[in-house]
């Protein structure tokens, strides 16, 4: 008689991305969140310079002190929320080490945690191996996927534990308000609730500001901040992330991310010391050009009759398809087979996520004008 999986392994649905990751090469890919640049010089000949020295053992738990306190002040300067680099910041094997520690630094099981949606494929997943219920709540492409708190509030019962949010979004490319996000603060000290922001997109915004949340009043000592290196750097391949939270919160997630990973890749630490210290100007290139493509794909699609709010940050787009009669699913795959772009179903990204495809100009202007003109052709019939 075969072993039984988990209930955990067998409840977990499969990622809707990873079936779009591989596609032959007559496919133009605009699915993948996978930055088309190299991370910046400085980062690579970190890396390569940390080898030839041989610094390829462990780090401490935590990380590189240097890290950490750059870390510190970059999240200083730019939001004016300081955290402690000696107890009050992990660096993480990237966002989704970030995310699972803190979920699991809080969550008991069959507590509830409010995922706003539609969002990245592994939060709910997330949850559910922190043995949580996720509770979907979408934002609205009314509302320019910004936070409905009203439907956040209605969706707490005495079982919620954690309000999970990512903003600037995938998939939506919304940035969320200070408005929005001062609203769910007051429902966090309303209702007890600790607060779990994802921003690893935080420097990519094309239009308005991005809101750290720990830095709204009363949210310092209840939220984790998730921030990462991979997409404002083009660092993907380096898996380097940071967890940050007040001591007390911290304390939980660093007991676990000392036996879950013992410490994130020594190379990977190097390469993000370089990133903040000479990153920025290639960042910002990076930053242009992205805005550039962002421009083409929203007036282009709004052309073609596709509805579709203005993406202000990240590196995607969500247009709504219903218009043409198709699901999500069925959008995706006749483009595919038919006319050999890649992109997305919406229906992947949670609740309100159906009716929408999500598409990446993380690659290259050119691919992505002959992508339009073939997803043109697809919409004429």
């Amino acid at each position: 008689m075969p072993v039984k999986l988990s209930v955990r392994a067998e409840s977990i649905q499969p990622s809707a991305i990873r079936r779009y990751f591989d596609v032959p090469k007559d496919v133009i890919s605009l699915g993948i969140g996978e930055p088309d640049f190299s991370p910046p010089p400085c980062v690579t000949a970190a890396a390569i310079e940390g080898l030839k020295n041989g610094e390829t053992h462990y780090t401490a738990n935590l990380g590189l002190s240097e890290l950490r306190h750059k870390i510190s002040d970059h999240l200083y300067n730019a939001y004016g929320v300081r955290y402690n680099p000696e107890d009050e910041i992990i660096v993480t094997v990237g966002c989704s080490e970030a995310l699972f520690l803190a979920l699991a630094a809080v969550v008991n099981p069959g507590d509830e945690v409010i995922v706003v949606t539609p969002c990245f494929v592994s939060y709910q997943a997330a949850v559910q191996l922190a043995s949580g219920i996720p509770v979907e709540i979408p934002c609205l492409i009314e509302n320019d996927f910004d936070l409905d708190v009203e439907a956040v509030e209605a969706a707490i019962t005495p079982k919620t534990k954690a309000i999970l949010f990512g903003f600037p979004c995938n998939p939506t490319g919304a940035v969320a308000s200070r408005e929005a996000l001062t609203a769910l603060t007051d429902l966090a000290l309303k209702y007890d609730l600790a607060l779990i922001s994802d921003e690893l997109y935080d420097q990519l915004v094309f239009s308005g500001e991005h809101v750290c949340a720990p830095s709204i009043p009363g949210a310092f000592y209840r939220t984790f901040l998730v921030g990462g290196f991979s997409k404002n750097y083009a660092m993907t391949g380096f898996r380097i992330g940071y967890i940050a939270g007040p001591k007390n919160l911290l304390n939980g997630a660093y007991k676990i991310h000392q036996y879950l990973i013992m410490s994130a890749p020594t190379i990977a630490q190097l390469g993000a010391i370089a990133a903040l210290d000479h990153g920025a100007e290639d960042a910002a290139r990076m930053r242009d050009e992205y805005d550039r493509r962002r421009k083409l794909l929203y007036r282009t699609l709004n052309e073609f009759g596709l509805r579709t709010a203005e993406p202000k940050g990240a590196f995607y787009i969500f247009p709504e398809i219903t218009s043409t009669g198709m699901t999500s699913e069925r959008f995706a795959d006749r483009l595919l087979n038919e006319k050999r772009v890649a992109l997305i179903p919406g229906n992947g990204f949670g609740k309100g996520g159906e009716g929408f495809v999500r598409i990446s100009y993380a690659t290259a202007y050119e691919k992505i004008e002959a992508a339009l003109e073939r997803i043109g052709d697809f919409l004429r019939g």
